[in-house]
């Protein structure tokens, strides 16, 4: 067991644990990934004269979650040393206020059975996290089980919050039995069967689930350009970019095609500023793609990222991330998703941003500060959102999720586009800024979660990274090489039936957000108002 000489060895496990579940096919390593750290806070709570060492606990916990960030989101130094440092140290701090304040609340209840309110409080930090500006949830432990689709089948009925419960219960599971004073292996079948019997669950969904919509398959062509968001992107003429495109779809492209599908800010504009949204149907790049290819193909849609841009004509209406031009007007800048067919231009705006790249936190207080943005291959500073999920309906009927980027690693979020109708997903992105690291692995695989919460199959098309069709299982296939120019074709059946994650939403991460806060305020009441 744990003792003051052995204590570090405990707390390098518990990170080296946490870190390597993400990698190399160890996911099975998170169920016990948590119990060192466990072990630790009850030696510390229960030890002689500790309560004096609250501070080493702190810094202890603290070791763990960097180590745990550090081992799995390292990638993020690529794009820039002074973000990524802020991102690691500032997400292990507030994972440690929350283990922290778990801690104090199981101290002050002091019940056998006060264990587990560490279930509730995490799961109400995770999801507290998806919703804020500075909002970081790639190490959602639900998020694990991406690169084990067919152990979750069930995140149909209850996202990755399901993922993040059954993790924890395993772990506290197992601390159970090795802090337990008659201790036995024969014990260890109550955390065996945590694991086995959702697993098994999952698999009797694998392999009884139908998609059954009447709708019919679509054809799908997806672009890599491979474009070098650094040297080239934003460097060299659109016109060269549609080109170069041009040439790579050719044959590609016939009149079978429903969609076309290029990444992330792949129209970047005859200018550095964009598309002026007053005017898109009338826009030179627009009439481009209806000149090139639909005119020559009418049933074509075709979706593509697009850096755009709105002037405030009435000063009343300006928002907190308009910039102020040269000239006295006010701008609000997008990262946009387009949908382009010879009936119309449709947009949408990308409305989860990367902290400290898109979005300067809290752009009301902090707006002075934007200048300070990290440049990730994109526009930069803090860009304009909308209050809304749109869908793109296309000349087919068929309606599409237009996921751009960031937004995908959201299961929530991506609920609204089915809601509101949407048959596919089409993830756009640009994963190119983090070089061959996980980091642009991770964000593919993560994509599988989306696909199984919604039962929607995606074509995700990346600027450079991985471009792949995921189905509805959370199956990958033609996924494309790192730094390749590709165009691969899919057939991919649409679905218009709704899971009960997309009908209910998270209803995990809800009812954990309100016991938290329910916990918390009897927690403050014990400490003082009934001393």
């Amino acid at each position: 067991m744990i003792s003051k000489r052995n204590i570090m060895v405990y707390v390098l496990l518990g990170g080296l644990l946490m870190s390597i579940s993400w990698f190399f096919g160890l996911t099975a390593f998170i169920f016990i990934a948590f119990t060192p750290l466990l072990l630790i806070e009850n030696y510390f709570s229960v030890g002689d004269g500790i309560r004096r060492k609250k501070l080493k606990f702190i810094g202890l916990t603290y070791v763990t979650f960097l180590f745990w960030n550090l081992g799995v989101t390292w990638w993020v130094w690529n794009a820039s040393a002074g973000g990524a440092l802020m991102a690691f140290l500032c997400n292990s701090l507030l994972m440690t206020i929350v283990f922290v304040t778990f801690s104090n609340i199981k101290n002050k209840i002091n019940k056998p059975w006060s264990i587990w309110l560490l279930l509730p409080i995490w799961l109400a930090w995770e999801y507290g996290h998806t919703l804020w500006d500075l909002t970081w949830p790639w190490l959602t432990l639900g998020n694990i089980f991406a690169f084990k689709p067919n152990w979750i089948q069930w995140y149909e009925f209850t996202g990755t919050s399901g993922g993040s419960l059954w993790t924890l219960c395993v772990n506290i599971l197992l601390f159970k039995i090795i802090t337990s004073s008659n201790f036995s292996l024969k014990k260890t079948y109550k955390p065996l069967a945590a694991i086995l019997i959702p697993i098994a669950f999952s698999y009797l969904i694998l392999f009884t689930y139908k998609n059954t919509s009447a709708l019919k398959e679509q054809n799908i062509v997806v672009v890599q350009p491979n474009i070098d968001p650094y040297n080239e992107k934003f460097d060299i003429g659109y016109n060269d970019q549609f080109l170069a495109m041009l040439y790579q779809i050719k044959g590609k492209v016939n009149s079978e095609t429903n969609y076309l599908v290029l990444p992330e800010t792949f129209v970047t504009g005859m200018t550095w500023y964009g598309l002026n949204e007053d005017n898109l149907n009338s826009c030179e790049e627009v009439i481009w793609f209806r000149d090139s290819l639909l005119t020559k193909f009418p049933n074509l849609n075709i979706i593509t990222g697009a850096c755009t841009f709105t002037i405030y004509t009435d000063t009343k209406n300006i928002s907190s991330t308009a910039r102020k031009q040269q000239n006295g007007s006010f701008v609000d800048f997008y990262n946009t998703g387009l949908q382009i067919n010879l009936q119309k231009t449709q947009s949408y705006h990308k409305s989860k941003l990367v902290p400290g790249s898109e979005l300067m936190p809290f752009p009301a207080l902090l707006k002075p500060l934007e200048s300070l943005a990290i440049d990730m291959g994109g526009t930069i500073g803090s860009l304009g959102i909308q209050k809304e999920r749109d869908v793109f309906e296309g000349n087919n009927g068929i309606k599409v999720a237009p996921v751009i980027c960031y937004e995908s690693i959201y299961g929530d979020y991506c609920t609204e586009y089915i809601r509101k109708g949407a048959n596919f997903i089409f993830i756009i992105t640009n994963d190119g800024w983090w070089g061959n690291t996980p980091g642009y692995k991770q964000h593919l695989n993560y994509g599988r979660l989306r696909a199984i919460e919604t039962r929607r199959c995606i074509a995700r098309s990346a600027n450079t990274g991985v471009s792949a069709f995921i189905d509805e299982k959370g199956n990958i296939s033609q996924s494309t090489n790192w730094w390749e120019k590709a165009v691969i074709q899919a057939s991919l059946k649409p679905n218009d039936e709704l899971t009960f994650f997309v009908k209910f939403g998270d209803l995990i991460s809800k009812l954990s957000f309100i016991i938290a806060s329910i916990l918390l305020v009897y927690y403050w009441f014990l400490r003082f108002f009934k001393r």
